[in-house]
């Protein structure tokens, strides 16, 4: 856990997660008493108001407890310029939304992503339309699997 980073409480009922990148964000909902997530949408375009006004609709509509926002990093853990980023947005979703916001490290959850969807028939280019709200879901089943590694926001 990053130093000065406080971990999480189990956060109860509702959530949503997100795989964050400069293109596209990974929605994703889950249950904390169920224990499941469903990948949910992908939010496309670069402007910070257009993303933020469909996050605000999905929050609308969902009512989640918390939010998860998956945190980015290199294979040994070091940042990379896309983890600055996701640690702004998870700012901006607390400050906006007045929510918990939790960060999960997300290492890896693409690629178990894309074995998902392998799995599932779904290869190749038929791929990416779903590829980041299914990284969401991951990230969002692994801050169920261990919600204390979570970090608050």
């Amino acid at each position: 856990m990053p130093e000065g980073a406080a971990a999480t409480i189990p956060v109860h009922g509702t959530l949503l997660a997100f795989d964050f990148g400069t293109r596209r964000i990974g929605v994703a909902v889950g249950n904390s008493i169920s224990g499941t997530a469903q990948p949910l949408t992908t939010l496309h375009g670069e402007q910070n108001e257009q993303r933020f006004a469909a996050i605000g609709a999905l929050i609308r509509e969902w009512q989640p407890a918390a939010l998860v926002v998956g945190l980015p990093s290199n294979d040994d853990g070091t940042p990379h310029e896309l983890t600055r980023l996701c640690r702004r947005f998870a700012q901006r979703l607390k400050g906006r939304f007045d929510l918990p916001t939790i960060l999960v490290d997300e290492r890896y959850t693409s690629a178990a992503a894309s074995s998902q969807l392998n799995e599932a028939g779904i290869r190749g280019i038929k791929q990416k339309p779903l590829l980041d709200q299914v990284a969401a879901q991951q990230i969002m089943q692994a801050y169920f699997d261990e919600p204390l590694m979570g970090i608050i926001a």
